[in-house]
């Protein structure tokens, strides 16, 4: 089965629009909307507009307002590295070798170009940063991306793609978010926070929580900024806007894991006059969806090889299922894929031995990781909070999301959900297959 065919798998809908438009996408002969990509290091959905306690985002509540959120999107890596080489070139990391955190030098397959490149064939001008991060971290050779560090180096009345990073979210090496705390004029209050249930319910827990939300809360105060630009240049009007997470949030269980917390990310587009306002979409999304809904919006060429399909636009397609991949990040190779469906996700683990090992890194950048240990050596976590330290993992792993949300029960052994694993392990297995997996491929080399 090919790319295209895995979009049918359980009746998708291969035709309409996955958001209702008030017209349609421009073409190349009118003239096109500025995109302004802006994404958020390391944050899940943990905003005001998805519900979220204690955090306050007045800005993206806004955005939500004027566009449309996604409530089911989702990256194709739990880091930075393979999530963002896959929405660089539209196609999943493991069919292009780029995996891997931060292994350099990997060639693109024959043909294969960088939605940038597509952008400016479009006669689009392509800015990276514009006086924010200018982060790629993309692991593969390419001629310049971008054309500029601002879109204000385009020609008068040409269209123009920004890319722009919020770094705040990251955590920062030894100091944490406590920086960005401190100069909060209203910190989050930590018993105001909600915490997960395999997070044990302590000060330092609660504390780091609320510290993760209070940088949260200044990346907004950019995104505020960056529409401010927007309105005050009078190309707001003119300008889609496009908000995400590059992948889920800096805590445990969170980047680098494929549970929902490292995967589900935040996605928010506005594009006034063409896009109804105040819209909810339940829709599964991709990130590499996203790569292709730009070159849809911008009238670029759509190359066959694309993963990702429109989800505006005459293109529009609508998937049933998501698929991601974690491989090596840092000194720590574990090969784990997934597939999840609105209410199931399907985990399989190639090196369960590794258990639930952190690199290095992690490890010191993790608060909540030294008490989570001194109090399983004094036998005070639940069930839910020892999973954190086990040593192995099952080998596969089956969820009900409605009904266990915070993926605790595992259900790969239920006979009652036989066949339900029987059909995500077919459609894992089938996209392993067509995408020839590179990260799979290399374990069994050096295996």
């Amino acid at each position: 089965m090919d790319r295209r065919g895995f979009l049918g798998v359980w009746g998708a809908a291969l035709a309409g629009l996955a958001t209702p438009l008030l017209g349609q996408v421009t073409s190349g002969r009118t003239r096109r909307p500025n995109i302004v990509w802006i994404m958020a290091e390391d944050i899940s959905t943990e905003l005001a507009c998805y519900g979220h306690p204690a955090v306050k985002t007045p800005h993206l509540d806004r955005l939500a307002r004027q566009g449309v959120r996604y409530t089911h999107a989702f990256c194709t890596a739990p880091s930075c590295t393979p999530s963002r080489n896959a929405m660089m070139t539209g196609v999943y990391q493991t069919r292009t070798d780029t995996q891997d955190q931060r292994r350099r030098g990997i060639t693109l397959p024959a043909g294969m170009k960088p939605i940038t490149h597509l952008l400016r064939e479009a006669g689009y001008y392509t800015a990276l940063g514009c006086g924010y991060s200018g982060k790629t971290d993309l692991n593969f050779k390419a001629p310049p991306l971008f054309d500029g560090d601002d879109w204000r180096g385009r020609e008068r009345n040409q269209p123009f793609f920004a890319q722009i990073t919020l770094g705040v979210t990251h955590r920062l090496p030894k100091t944490g978010w406590a920086p960005i705390r401190a100069k909060s004029q209203h910190p989050v209050d930590p018993q105001d926070v909600e915490l997960p249930p395999y997070f044990p319910d302590h000060p330092a827990c609660r504390e780091d929580w609320a510290m993760y939300l209070d940088a949260i809360e200044h990346m907004d105060g950019q995104v505020g900024q960056i529409l401010a630009r927007l309105e005050r240049k009078g190309i707001a009007d003119d300008t889609v806007v496009i908000f995400i997470g590059d992948n889920g949030r800096c805590h445990l269980r969170g980047k680098c894991w494929l549970y929902e917390p490292g995967i589900h990310v935040p996605l928010i587009v506005r594009w006034p006059g063409r896009l109804a306002a105040g819209g909810v979409n339940e829709d599964m999304v991709s990130m590499i969806d996203v790569s292709a809904t730009v070159l849809e919006i911008a009238g670029a060429r759509l190359p066959a090889y694309l993963d990702g399909h429109p989800i505006l636009g005459p293109h529009a397609q609508k998937r049933d299922h998501i698929f991601a991949a974690r491989d090596l990040i840092d000194e720590v190779m574990d090969h784990i894929r997934c597939v999840r469906t609105r209410r199931f996700k399907y985990i399989r683990n190639y090196t369960p031995e590794n258990g639930y090992r952190e690199c290095r890194y992690v490890q010191n950048h993790r608060p909540m990781l030294s008490v989570i240990r001194r109090l399983h050596e004094q036998g005070k976590l639940t069930k839910a909070q020892e999973l954190l330290l086990a040593t192995t993992k099952p080998r596969e792993e089956l969820y009900d999301l409605q009904a266990d949300p915070h993926e605790l029960k595992n259900l790969a052994r239920s006979p009652q959900h036989e066949k339900t694993l029987q059909q995500l392990r077919a459609l894992l297995d089938d996209w392993i297959a067509d995408t020839a997996d590179k990260g799979l491929a290399q374990m069994e080399e050096t295996g």
